[in-house]
């Protein structure tokens, strides 16, 4: 597409005109991360995640004791406060990581419809296919930076407020200041890996409608039915096959040698996940009459 013909097109605004340029060489990918990361949406998810360690360190530090009672890994702060980034993980997962995945994932579709900005990003040659494979790259980058944010900043506040030394794994094996902060990065990286699925689902709800705060609305709702089938006896036969069944599976690489089998059976399901509703997500938007 030429330049004159991009000058033809009505764009509504000059992020719109720039993401349509750079879409005809490789920064697409870029131009997308950009528009992401420039949103104070964006920016206030994180920092609100931040914000979950930093409360959790302060409680712990500020209370008279403890009474052996809380999430995982609460009681291990005190001793070393690099548990902190890995006590925030795990009381995030379940709730707050799914609700901000779920707005990014939600709107990466049906946010351009509502903004009337995706027929013009469908111009040739960004297609169909590459605006989907985009809209979820920029997803799952966005989950890593989630979970990394968390991590981080458990282990900053951690520093600042109690001890710090080596860290007694699980196993009862002890290991280096160093060695436990890259066993809180693959702890990261799992939480990261275990996202995956719900952003694949997002993606396919957001092709489903022009209104995003529908689609953030649904995907976040999925992924608590998904925890409460969970945790249900009576649907047992069901919890392998729940994108959110190995979310919180990742005490096997608190162990020495650490247990990857978890790691793997948890990739291994999100990517049946992907897969699966990737499909669905091109399926729908292939068809689909863009109308904004």
């Amino acid at each position: 597409m030429s330049s004159s013909e991009l000058g033809n097109i009505p764009v509504r605004s000059g992020v719109t005109e720039r993401r349509i340029r750079r879409s005809i060489g490789v920064g697409f990918f870029a131009s997308e991360l950009a528009v992401l990361f420039r949103r104070r949406r964006t920016w206030a998810m994180l920092l609100a995640l931040a914000a979950v360690p930093v409360l959790i360190a302060v409680a712990v530090r500020i209370s008279s004791g403890s009474s052996g009672r809380g999430p995982a890994f609460i009681d291990s702060i005190t001793q070393n406060g690099l548990f902190v980034g890995i006590a925030g993980l795990t009381i995030a997962i379940p709730l707050f990581l799914p609700l901000t995945v779920g707005v990014v994932s939600g709107d990466s579709i049906a946010g351009e419809a509502n903004a009337a900005t995706l027929r013009y990003l469908l111009v040739s040659p960004v297609g169909r296919i590459r605006l989907l494979v985009v809209k979820y790259l920029a997803a799952a980058v966005f989950c890593l930076a989630a979970t990394l944010t968390l991590s981080i900043a458990g282990v900053l506040i951690g520093i600042a407020l109690f001890p710090v030394g080596p860290v007694t794994l699980l196993s009862g094996d002890t290991v280096s200041i160093g060695g436990a902060l890259v066993r809180s990065l693959l702890i990261a990286l799992y939480a990261t890996v275990s996202l995956l699925g719900l952003s694949a689902i997002g993606l396919f709800i957001s092709t489903l409608t022009d209104a995003p705060v529908g689609a953030m609305a649904a995907t976040v709702v999925l992924s608590i039915v998904a925890q409460v089938l969970d945790s249900l006896s009576q649907t047992e036969w069901l919890h392998p096959w729940l994108f959110s069944h190995y979310w919180l599976n990742f005490a096997d690489l608190l162990r020495q040698p650490i247990e990857w089998s978890s790691f793997g059976q948890n990739a291994l399901l999100q990517l049946g996940y992907v897969v699966v509703f990737g499909a669905l997500a091109y399926g729908r938007f292939s068809s689909k009459d863009i109308l904004s």
